[in-house]
C-alpha cells in the first residue's frame, strides 16, 4: 500500500480519521510516528500527504491526520482492455495488476470459449471488483479508478457496441499467437487512444477473430508461446507502454 484511498466523505474539516486496515497498516508496517506524513488520496479525485498528529498503536487502532491534498490525479491511461471473461480468481490478479500498469476502461467480455459460470460470479459485483481495482491503485500511487463494463453477449458487443465507441481509437489489437503482425510492427507511435483485446484460455475462434477484423482490429502477437490470460495481459501491457515510450523519444 503505496497510498492510502480514502473517499471524500471520510474527510471532514481537512481532517481524517481511520479506524479499520488502512490505520492498521500505518501503525505495523509504515511504522509511523506522530508528525509523520503518509500519501493520500481521495478516490477519483487529489492526491497530497496526511500529517500524523494523533494515533492508537494498539487494536483497536485508530490514526488521526491533517490532509493536504494539492495534486491532481493521474492522467488517464491510454490503454483500454477488452478481456474475454476468465476465471474468478484470475480476474482477480488481472484487476489489480492491470489497474497497477493503468488502464481506462476494462471490458469484459463473452466468447466462445469462455465457461458459462464464470458470468455467474460474484466477483463481478462492483463492490466486489472495485476492492481489486483499489489494490491496484494504492500499489501505483493513483486514485483514478479505472471503468468496468460487462458485455455477457459477443456479437452485441461487436457488432452494436463497439462501432459506437471505435472512433476514438488510433489503434485496435488483437492478440492472438497465430498473428500474422508482429507488436512492435504495429505500436510505431506514442499518440491517440489504443483498445487491446485479449482472448479466452484456448484462445478466440475463426468467428470472433473476423468479427473483430471487420471492425477494424490488427491482428498480432508477441511470438510463438502460448501464455495464461494473465499473463499475457501484463505481458502486453508492457510490451505496448514500452514501444510508446521508445517512440516518444525518437
Amino acid at each position: 500500500m503505496n497510498i492510502i484511498l480514502v473517499e471524500e466523505a471520510e474527510i471532514a474539516g481537512g481532517r481524517l480519521t481511520l479506524t479499520d486496515r488502512r490505520a492498521e497498516h500505518i501503525v505495523k508496517i509504515l511504522r509511523s510516528e506522530p508528525g509523520d506524513r503518509v500519501r493520500i488520496g481521495v478516490i477519483g479525485g487529489r492526491r497530497g500527504f496526511g500529517t500524523i498528529d494523533g494515533m492508537k498503536k494498539k487494536y483497536p487502532f485508530a490514526v488521526e491526520l491533517q490532509v493536504d491534498l494539492t495534486e491532481p490525479p493521474g492522467k488517464l491511461p491510454p490503454l483500454d482492455l477488452i478481456l474475454a471473461l476468465p476465471r474468478p480468481i484470475m480476474l482477480k490478479r488481472i484487476l489489480s495488476q492491470v489497474t497497477a500498469l493503468g488502464v481506462g476502461t476494462i471490458h469484459l467480455i463473452n466468447a466462445n470459449r469462455v465457461e458459462k459460470s464464470f458470468w455467474e460470479a460474484g466477483l463481478l459485483e462492483p463492490e466486489e471488483y472495485r476492492t481489486h481495482l483499489l489494490q491496484g491503485l494504492e500499489q501505483a500511487v493513483d486514485t483514478r479508478l479505472p471503468e468496468v463494463r460487462l458485455h455477457p453477449k459477443f456479437k452485441p458487443f461487436i457488432e452494436d457496441y463497439w462501432p459506437t465507441v471505435a472512433g476514438g481509437y488510433r489503434h485496435l489489437l488483437l492478440a492472438d499467437p497465430s498473428g500474422p503482425s508482429r507488436l512492435s510492427e504495429v505500436v510505431t507511435d506514442n499518440s491517440g487512444r489504443l483498445a487491446l483485446a485479449v482472448g479466452p484460455e484456448g484462445g478466440w475462434v475463426d468467428y470472433e477473430l473476423e468479427k473483430f477484423r471487420v471492425q477494424g482490429f490488427c491482428c498480432c502477437t508477441i511470438g510463438e508461446r502460448i501464455l495464461k490470460v494473465d499473463t499475457a495481459v501484463i505481458a502486453l501491457h508492457a510490451a505496448i507502454s514500452t514501444l510508446r515510450q521508445a517512440a516518444a523519444y525518437r
